[in-house]
Order: C-alpha cells, then sequence, then structure tokens
C-alpha cells in the first residue's frame, strides 16, 4: 500500500471517530433513519471527506440520484426490477442527504448557503415524491380504480402540510421562554422509535420493492398514507396546543 493510500485510510478512520463522537441527538428519530441512514451516512461521509468531497457537493449527488429514481418511476413499466433500482435510487440519495451535514460538521465547513441549498433540495423531492406517484397510477394503474389517483393526491398534502410544520414550528420556538432541558429528563419510550417507522422517509423509499405485485403495493402505499395522516392530525393538535401555550 503507498504511503498516500495509507494516510488516506488512517484519515478515513480518524474521520470516522471524529464523526462517532459528533452525532445529532437521536431521540425522536425514526428506526431507519437512527439506525440504518445515519449510521450509513457517518461512514460514507468519514471516506466522502478524505478524498475532499464538499457538503454542497454531496448535496448534488443527493439530488441527482433521488430525482434519477423519481424520474424512472415517472417513465418505466412497474416490475420487480424496475421497483428494487427506483428504491436504490432513492435510498442512496437518503444517505447522501444525511452525509453533507456529517461532512459540515466534521470539516467545519457549515454555511447558511450550504443549509439552504440543503433544505431547497429537500422541499424539491417532498413537492416531487407523490406527484412521481401520481404519474405511475395514471399511466400504470395498479389497481382498476380512478379513485386510487386520489391517494397520492392525499398523501402530496400531508407530506407538504408536514414539511411546513417541521420548518415552521423551530422558527416560532424561537424566543420563546421554554424551560432548560435538565439531566433528570425521562428516558424516551424504545418502543417508540418504532412506531414512528411508517412516517420515515427511508421507509416511503423502500415501499417500491412492491412494485412487481401491483395490488400489494397500492395496498403499501395506501397504509403509509393513512397512518402518516393520522400521525399529523395528532402532531397538528400538538403543534396548536404548544402555540396556545406560548402565547399566554
Amino acid at each position: 500500500m503507498s504511503v498516500t493510500a495509507t494516510s488516506r485510510t488512517s484519515r478515513i478512520r480518524s474521520n470516522a471517530a471524529a464523526l462517532s463522537a459528533a452525532q445529532k441527538p437521536s431521540r425522536g428519530t425514526a428506526a431507519y433513519s437512527r439506525y440504518v441512514n445515519r449510521p450509513l451516512g457517518r461512514r460514507v461521509a468519514a471516506v466522502a471527506a478524505a478524498f475532499g468531497v464538499t457538503p454542497n457537493q454531496a448535496t448534488a449527488v443527493s439530488a441527482t440520484l433521488s430525482f434519477s429514481g423519481l424520474l424512472l418511476l415517472c417513465l418505466a413499466e412497474p416490475s420487480l426490477g424496475v421497483g428494487l433500482a427506483v428504491s436504490a435510487l432513492l435510498a442512496a440519495g437518503y444517505v447522501m442527504d444525511s452525509v453533507d451535514g456529517q461532512i459540515a460538521r466534521l470539516t467545519g465547513t457549515g454555511s447558511r448557503s450550504g443549509e439552504w441549498l440543503d433544505h431547497t433540495v429537500d422541499c424539491f423531492k417532498t413537492c416531487s415524491f407523490h406527484l412521481a406517484v401520481l404519474i405511475s397510477f395514471f399511466r400504470f394503474p395498479p389497481v382498476e380504480s380512478d379513485w386510487a389517483l386520489l391517494v397520492p393526491v392525499g398523501f402530496q398534502i400531508v407530506d407538504m402540510v408536514t414539511f411546513f410544520g417541521l420548518i415552521m414550528m423551530p422558527l416560532l420556538r424561537q424566543g420563546a421562554d421554554e424551560p432548560a432541558p435538565t439531566a433528570d429528563a425521562p428516558p424516551e419510550n424504545p418502543l417508540r422509535t418504532w412506531a414512528i417507522l411508517p412516517t420515515d422517509y427511508g421507509i416511503f423509499c423502500w415501499v417500491f420493492v412492491l412494485m412487481g405485485w401491483p395490488t400489494l403495493y397500492f395496498a403499501g402505499y395506501t397504509a403509509l398514507f393513512v397512518i402518516n395522516a393520522l400521525v399529523l392530525a395528532v402532531v397538528l393538535r400538538k403543534w396548536w396546543r404548544e402555540l396556545k401555550a406560548m402565547d399566554r
């Protein structure tokens, strides 16, 4: 092994160790993101940083992978192979969505412009995801009913309102008199990370592996829609009560 390769290997190991010690809190994170996406992102970020990849370049790769998957979903007739390819592209894009932030933390190159770019790509992805499913359902109906087209329409609304709330609530909380976190805060229920798994974007990515079985694919996608709509209803009530309490 050359000196350069040895040095890079050493850098990758030190990057991985540094990232392991500088992870965002996992409280409130669904199981796929917590146990699959973030660990994979950490490993990819350690390697990418050693080769000089910047956070914005990682964001660009994430966007390319994600929108390639959505384009394939729109254009290709559903099959097991197409579904696997769509899921793999979307899941890889999700990993790279974690990589950009991890590289920024590791290298100290975080910036407002980089954060804006990351959130803008996320917004484009959120706007496009269920529209791509709608196009696929229209071109290649998984079930013989026009009503099926309403499912991705409804899912799009749920996802956009959820995305808006997740962006808006931290802004509204700024300056509020919130109690400082304490060391004796109750621990997170270990079942919660699994209970909210159907709301995890990573699960959305992998539902397309069912495309080889159209009825099962439609049922799985519809089940995710129903669960996410119910969760949104609960969360909206929680956010409203929290903001009303701040008003007082």
